[in-house]
C-alpha cells in the first residue's frame, strides 16, 4: 500500500508543478511522471516474479540481440553508399553484399551462442 501512495504523491506532485511551471513545462512533467511510473511498474513486476520464484529477464541481459549489428549496418551502410557510387554499379554491389554478408555471419554466431 505504501507504493500507491508513492505514486500518488508523485502524481500530486507532478500537477501541483505543472500548475506552478505553467504548460510550456507540460511535456517534461509528464515524461518525467512516466518514467517513475514505468520504474514503479517494472519494480513491482519484478518483485512478483521474484515472489514466485520465477527469474527475471530483462531485455538488455539478452546476448542475443542482433538490433545493433543491423542499426550499425545501416549508419555504415549510408556512407558506404555514397563512397562505393563512385565505382559504379559493381562498387554499389560490393559494398552491400559486404554488409548483408557481415550481417548473416552474426546471426549465425548469435543463433550458435548459449
Amino acid at each position: 500500500m505504501q507504493q500507491e501512495r508513492d505514486v500518488r504523491d508523485e502524481l500530486r506532485a507532478t500537477i501541483d508543478a505543472r500548475r506552478d511551471l505553467g504548460p510550456d513545462y507540460e511535456a517534461a512533467l509528464v515524461d518525467s511522471l512516466a518514467d517513475r511510473l514505468d520504474a514503479t511498474i517494472t519494480a513491482r513486476v519484478e518483485a512478483e516474479l521474484k515472489r514466485r520464484g520465477k527469474e527475471v529477464k530483462r531485455k538488455e541481459d539478452n546476448p542475443r540481440s542482433i538490433v545493433p549489428i543491423v542499426l550499425g549496418s545501416m549508419a555504415i551502410g549510408i556512407p558506404l553508399t555514397a563512397i562505393a557510387s563512385q565505382a559504379g554499379t559493381v562498387g554499389l554491389l560490393v559494398a552491400w553484399l559486404s554488409i548483408v554478408l557481415i550481417n548473416i555471419a552474426a546471426a549465425g554466431a548469435l543463433m550458435r551462442r548459449p
